[in-house]
């Protein structure tokens, strides 16, 4: 069993950054496709970006594209994602997760484990 922790959240000014981490334990951690997810308030949870295994291939939700980056240290089981130029549309909370062999990485029912969550709050 793949357990997921999140830490970095918490309140940013707009413009601000954040670093988020997910710390896996339990498994072969260079096994899985890791991905981060959100949800804000009152909408459906959404991918934000994604790494394969090797760190080598990455992909981004265009709202995110070009301001956040996603990185993993396999060798500390952790992965992170680097928030940068936040802004309030980014307020959510944001969940790592663990996809295991499955085809296909863009929606939630092919991740096999989540993290708790990490609030993000970005002010105006």
């Amino acid at each position: 069993q793949v357990q997921l922790v999140e830490s970095g959240g918490g309140l940013v000014q707009a413009g601000g950054s954040l670093r988020l981490s997910c710390a896996a334990s339990g498994g072969t951690f260079s096994n899985y496709v890791m991905g981060w997810f959100r949800q804000a308030p009152g909408k459906e949870r959404e991918l934000v970006t994604a790494i394969n295994w090797s760190g080598t291939n990455m992909y981004y939700a265009d709202s995110v594209k070009g301001r956040f980056t996603i990185s993993r240290d396999n060798a500390k089981n952790t992965v992170y994602l680097q928030m940068n130029s936040l802004k309030p549309e980014d307020t959510a909370v944001y969940y790592c997760a663990a996809n295991f062999g499955q085809v296909g990485f863009k929606s939630q029912s092919q991740y096999d484990y989540w993290g708790q969550g990490t609030q993000v709050t970005v002010s105006s």
